[in-house]
């Protein structure tokens, strides 16, 4: 634990301190292989970052797009949520390729020949990060609990580690990054969707945009202190990121207050109204919190000529506060909705340079 500590110190280069990191808990763990990935909430996935020891084929020690939906992964979000909210803390465990337990790890031991596992979750600031992730191949001794509290610790020490690379790049991160939720700020959205509708003038790329406004912040804030509104933000956010996690290449974002969205680029219209009645359920089914309206628009539909992420956003608009009048359970869909469309280009009329005229329409 000494070494792996000091290994990343001595590191020039954040490559070089996750790449001692794995080797350091691999050796400590008595591993074969051993995996850093952080948790890039606003794409939804697991990013290896390093792939340390005995590398099977297709692992590259630095892999350029390693990547996993949380979805297929989803202890790094509901598991250790729900772990915290009851006062615990992260705590490492154990999988085995002959295991029960559900989820995908079982099956990626055995494709890649290996036996067992120990995940530990990886926490930066009180929030998960990512994880530490280390195998032995098959044949070798099973990790037991042991194992477990081992390497809860020297996940630790790695957080403790990467806590000094995250400094550095904190700067950089913060232009683009809502510091509550981790998720990607309106900066970010507008980049991305003035991209995807060049994308979608050249080749016709379906681009969609989905307004996301969570019922209750404030009676959770008015009620329950602010300290609990954010934690319904964060847990949302997390809801969020999982379900975009279906769609390849998606963004999700928090605007501020009590808004997000989520950006599609590829996927159709429909594939984008069913995450979002995933949406819907599952922040209905949070502990805290009201639901959420949700407000979809997308190229995929007959909306008419999209020209500028303005429009995009005021039908989207439109949408989710027509959904959020009628406390509908499910999202509106701008194109489905005829009247939808007429509202949002009745005020884009009136106000052209505003997101918002129609408030009072509804």
């Amino acid at each position: 634990m000494v070494g792996l500590a000091q290994a990343m110190a001595a590191a020039c280069a954040p490559r070089d301190s996750v790449r001692a990191a794995a080797r350091g808990a691999r050796v400590a763990l008595d591993g074969s292989f051993a995996a850093i990935s952080a948790w890039e909430r606003e794409r939804g996935r697991l990013r290896v970052l390093v792939n340390e020891g005995e590398r099977r084929a297709g692992e590259e020690e630095f892999p350029e797009d390693e990547s996993y939906p949380v979805h297929d992964f989803p202890e790094i979000t509901e598991f250790l949520h729900e772990l915290w909210v009851g006062g615990g803390g992260p705590h490492a465990w154990v999988e085995s390729a002959v295991g029960d337990r559900p989820g995908r790890r079982g099956e990626a031991l055995r494709r890649r020949g290996r036996g067992t596992c120990v995940v530990a979750p990886i926490v930066l600031s009180g929030r998960a990060w990512g994880e530490l992730y280390v195998a032995r191949d098959e044949g070798l001794p099973d990790f037991d609990e042991g194992d477990a509290d081992f390497a809860t610790v020297l996940a630790a020490v790695v957080a403790a580690g990467l806590a000094q690379n995250e400094r550095l790049e904190e700067a950089r991160r913060l232009a683009f990054t809502d510091p509550l939720t981790g998720l990607a700020n309106r900066r970010a959205v507008d980049m991305r969707l003035d991209g995807a509708l060049e994308e979608h003038r050249r080749t016709g790329v379906v681009v969609s945009l989905v307004v996301c406004d969570l019922n209750g912040l404030k009676t959770v804030n008015d009620t329950l202190g602010h300290a609990m509104g954010d934690r319904l933000l964060e847990r949302f956010g997390s809801v969020l990121s999982l379900c975009g996690a279906m769609l390849p290449g998606s963004l999700v974002a928090r605007l501020g207050g009590d808004e997000f969205c989520l950006v599609g680029v590829g996927p159709t219209a429909d594939e984008i109204v069913r995450v979002t009645e995933e949406v819907c359920t599952r922040a209905a089914e949070l502990e805290l919190g009201e639901g959420v309206a949700c407000g979809v628009a997308s190229t995929g539909d007959p909306i008419g000529l999209v020209k500028s992420s303005r429009r995009l956003f005021r039908l989207a608009d439109a949408a989710q506060y027509k959904a959020k009048a009628a406390r509908s359970p499910k999202p509106v869909v701008a194109g489905r909705d005829t009247a939808v469309v007429r509202l949002a280009d009745a005020a884009a009329e009136e106000a052209p340079g505003e997101r918002r005229r129609f408030r009072g329409r509804l």
